[in-house]
């Protein structure tokens, strides 16, 4: 019975302390380091999507492998699990029961890139995933392009504020590599006209993508509008993009 009480204590509190799941309204200072009382809250068990977590103490030097996401302009500006605001240009994570101020190196495995990370959230919620990389993390490590990635993190210390955050985002930046020939396909219209509103409607899904719609030949002779977006290095790259937008389409081009 006194567990029981606990984890429903707990799941009260996570209406006010989990941003992963929950909207909330700015309204104090951003602060850089977790308050005792607010630390003492986020070690708590809590419940989410009726999953409970129990968060524990760690060492340094302890790993975990999985999957990594990244979070950022949906939750912008929000409250984070230690009682921040949540800034996507700052290197941050959120992790489901890893200490808050945990210093962790995010190492992605598909491209060998790595980023130092504060943890201030718990999250994310989705199984098979560990963390949840800020944007400018994610982007650092490739995430941005791919969505999600195999990584392994190392917690390196604690308690600790990410000075130079700045430096070690330069050093670890992804290297910009030029866009390579995969398309996909995302719509095939007689009329020009919808096929122009298409091609608007995905220019929104990602500015480093290129939308582009080219006339074809159908059987009959009549001109078919294909819409595409342009801009992938590898097949599998394109699908994961397929993947993360919900796109109602498996043609991937190449050439």
């Amino acid at each position: 019975m006194k567990k029981i009480f606990t984890i429903y204590i707990a799941t009260t509190l996570s209406v006010g302390l989990f941003t992963g799941c929950f909207n909330q309204t700015i309204g104090k200072k951003n602060v850089k380091i977790t308050s005792q009382a607010r630390h003492k809250s986020t070690m708590k068990p809590y419940i989410v999507l009726g999953q409970p977590y129990e968060p524990t103490f760690i060492s340094a030097g302890e790993k975990m492998k999985g999957i990594s996401s990244w979070y950022g302009p949906t939750f912008h500006g929000k409250y984070t699990s230690n009682g921040e605001i949540y800034d996507m240009n700052d290197m941050t994570a959120a992790h489901k029961t890893w200490p808050m101020d945990t210093m962790v190196r995010v190492q992605n495995h598909d491209n060998g890139k790595s980023v130092v990370v504060r943890i201030t959230d718990r999250g994310p919620f989705v199984n098979g995933r560990i963390i949840d990389c800020s944007y400018a993390a994610g982007k650092a490590i490739g995430l941005d392009k791919a969505g999600i990635a195999n990584v392994t993190i190392t917690a390196l210390s604690f308690k600790s504020k990410l000075e130079g955050t700045r430096q070690i985002a330069k050093v670890t930046q992804a290297v910009k590599i030029p866009l390579n020939n995969f398309s996909i396909q995302v719509g095939a219209f007689k009329n020009p006209n919808i096929a122009q509103n298409a091609k608007s409607r995905y220019a929104n899904l990602d500015s480093k993508k290129v939308v582009k719609t080219k006339s074809f030949s159908s059987s009959d002779g009549q001109p078919i509008y294909r819409v595409f977006i342009d801009g992938f290095d590898t097949e599998a790259e394109a699908r994961d993009f397929i993947v993360l937008h919900n796109l109602d389409t498996k043609i991937i081009i190449r050439g």
